[in-house]
């Protein structure tokens, strides 16, 4: 029996896509064939320079405080925070079990999302912030970007109505509104996989030494 149409066009689609692919990857070898020794070197060079802008970049924000969670104790030192950095989080809370859940996830997105500044501060001896941002409701996340309240994140309406959301979910609903930088691969899970690797290693490595 004849193979089927279907088949025919599956095998017609897949051949070409690897067509495709081959004659992209024959591009990309001619071009690396097509580089002398000078650009190379330059290509080099503008990458260790881009390394270098960078770190600079990573050590300016842990200076002032980016990478930690922290608390701002008065209101006339939200504006120095909002004006420091370009991206921040601030999470206007009250002592209550709400509050304390946001607080435990944006502690460990402040730990991987350095180039965001996350702070919290207490709304109830924040009266004259709290009315001019129209904070009612807590636990409620104010995202600012270059000095500017661009959204809101109010309650747990958008993690699912709940306190049992994740810590990947609040990473994309701030990610949504860009005050982080989200490239579609949680930087939690990221995390938590080297940890576990390490673990890995080193139980890899003390099994070893106990069957020697």
């Amino acid at each position: 029996m004849d193979p089927s149409p279907i088949q025919h066009l599956i095998e017609s689609q897949v051949l070409t896509v690897a067509k495709t692919l081959e004659s992209q990857l024959d591009d990309e070898i001619a071009a690396l064939d097509r580089l002398d020794t000078d650009d190379i070197e330059a290509l080099r060079e503008r990458r260790l320079i881009q390394m270098k802008k960078a770190a600079e970049r990573r050590k300016h924000w842990v200076s002032i405080g980016h990478g930690e969670y922290g608390e701002i104790m008065a209101e006339k030192e939200f504006f120095g925070v909002v004006k420091g950095s370009e991206r921040v989080v601030c999470h206007f809370y009250r002592e209550n079990w709400p509050c304390k859940v946001m607080d435990k996830h944006l502690a460990i997105l402040a730990n991987q999302h350095l180039e965001t500044r996350f702070v919290k501060i207490n709304a109830e001896k924040s009266p004259f912030l709290a009315e001019k941002l129209k904070i009612v409701v807590l636990p409620t996340l104010a995202l600012i970007k270059n000095a500017k309240v661009e959204d809101y994140v109010v309650g747990f309406n958008e993690l699912g109505g709940t306190d049992e959301f994740s810590t990947e979910e609040l990473e994309e609903r701030l990610a949504k509104s860009q005050v982080i930088v989200f490239e579609g691969e949680s930087s939690v899970n990221n995390a938590s996989r080297a940890k576990a690797k390490t673990r890995s290693v080193r139980q890899s490595e003390e099994q070893s030494s106990d069957s020697d």
